[in-house]
Formats: structure tokens, C-alpha cells, sequence
């Protein structure tokens, strides 16, 4: 651990000695702050001696999961905001699937060019203070906007925006992720109106997607198998080639 001058202060947790080593001794060269956990337990040993600006989450670790680790933190009243990193296996889809489905901010898959990671968490870090900040105001206008909406209606289903739920046309209840929740809504109130995934990407991550970057796609097909009659000929939530997604839907505000 360092205690430099750095305003983002990074914990990292990795059963890898090597790889955690490697990249906080990175992260410290570029005047990051950082501490290291190899388990779970150290990880909430950590989180108690001092609050980090992100966490950088490995999901392959022995014991308890990165994923079963990143549910719980969402779970908690007193965490349940930080920003998440996961570090995947570059190969595996469904881990990249799971750490965004139980709340993380953004993925990296190793192996990681140390760069591209410097810039992810600088990205979501900037995000995460910029959303605490707007945080009131943000609310405000929401509610003022839309008169405390409770419900948003489009086609046969509706969104609970207090429970955070899909009720389906006959009144079943869907849960949904965090991430999935967030998504579904910002189609909503920008219904019938094409989005880029750059833009889907700056909404949910902060970024833009890069070329190789699914998790736009990913979520995309999660929403679809929650929404549509039939997934490979979607009806609602519409491919645009080389444009982006449009979600098609007459959609109503209910308080």
C-alpha cells in the first residue's frame, strides 16, 4: 500500500501474489493509490481500514467468487456504491455476463494492457464522483420531470421502477439486475429513437464501446430473452446495422 498524494485509491483483489503485486506497483507509478487483498477476507478487512475510490475484482478466485464477492457488496447498505472492476478470462463470455449482471461498473479480460485498465478506472472513477455529486440535483428533476413516477408502461409489459421489476401482461414478476434495470430504463425514455452503442456504452460505463467490446451486446440479449417472443427475430428491441438498437414501444408514465 502507498499513501501518495493520489485522490483515487484503487484496492485490488487477486489470489494471483504476482499479478496483484505487478498491478498496484503499476497503479503506484501512475500516482494511484492502492492495497491488496488475496481473499475474502481480506478484502472486507481492507474495506474497514479504508474506503477505496474503486475496486478491481478478480472473478476466478478460490473460496468465494469474484461474483459472489460483487453481489455482496451491492447487497450492503454501506458499499453498495463503489465501483466495481471485474477482471475476467478473456475467453469466457458468461463470466463477463454474471460480474455485469450482479452489478459491476465495467470488465477487463485478461491478460489486460495495463493502460487500457488505468483508463477504465479513471473512467469509472470520475463517473462514480460525478454521479455522487448530481446525485440530489439529479433526483430532483426526475421527480419534479416526472411527478415521482412508479410506473413506466410500454407495449404489454411495465416496469416497477420502485421494485425494479418487469410485470409481464399477466402480472408476473421479473426481477432484474441492477445493470439490466438501469439499461431497460434508459430505452425507455428514449424510446423509438435510435441509440448508438457509444452512447448506450457513455450510459452505462462511462466510455465508449471499444471494437471488441460485448457488453453492450450482452445485455442486450439478456433484456431480449426477458422481452421477446422470439429472441432471434426480435420485435421490440430492433438491431439497427451499423447505427445501433432501437427499442420500439408505445410508452406511458404512470405515477
Amino acid at each position: 500500500m502507498t499513501d501518495g498524494h493520489s485522490d483515487i485509491h484503487v484496492l485490488v483483489v487477486d489470489d494471483d501474489d504476482a499479478i496483484r503485486d505487478l498491478l498496484c506497483d503499476f497503479l503506484q507509478d501512475n500516482q494511484l493509490s492502492t492495497q491488496q487483498a488475496s481473499n475474502h477476507a481480506q478484502m472486507w478487512q481492507a474495506l474497514q481500514q479504508r474506503l477505496p475510490d474503486v475496486i478491481i475484482l478478480d472473478i476466478n478466485m478460490p473460496q468465494r467468487s469474484g461474483i459472489e464477492l460483487c453481489r455482496e457488496l451491492r447487497e450492503s447498505t454501506k458499499y453498495h456504491l463503489l465501483p466495481i472492476i471485474m477482471l475476467t478470462a478473456r475467453t469466457s463470455s458468461l463470466d463477463t455476463i454474471m460480474g455485469l449482471e450482479t452489478g459491476a461498473d465495467d470488465y477487463v479480460a485478461k491478460p489486460f494492457e495495463p493502460l487500457e485498465l488505468l483508463s477504465r478506472i479513471r473512467s469509472v472513477v470520475r463517473r462514480s464522483r460525478m454521479m455522487s455529486e448530481s446525485s440530489g440535483k439529479a433526483d430532483h428533476e426526475w421527480q419534479t420531470e416526472h411527478a415521482v413516477l412508479r410506473f413506466i408502461e410500454f407495449n404489454d409489459w411495465t416496469l416497477d421502477i420502485q421494485n425494479r421489476t418487469l410485470v409481464d401482461s399477466q402480472h408476473t414478476r421479473i426481477p432484474l439486475s441492477n445493470a439490466e434495470f438501469k439499461f431497460l430504463r434508459f430505452m425507455l425514455v428514449h424510446a423509438n429513437r435510435t441509440l448508438s452503442r457509444d452512447q448506450l456504452m457513455e450510459e452505462m460505463h462511462g466510455r465508449e464501446a471499444g471494437p471488441f467490446d460485448r457488453s453492450i451486446d450482452l445485455q442486450i440479449s439478456r433484456l431480449r430473452q426477458k422481452l421477446e417472443v422470439d429472441t432471434k427475430n426480435p420485435s421490440m428491441i430492433k438491431t439497427l446495422r451499423n447505427e445501433g438498437y432501437l427499442l420500439t414501444a408505445e410508452v406511458r408514465y404512470v405515477k
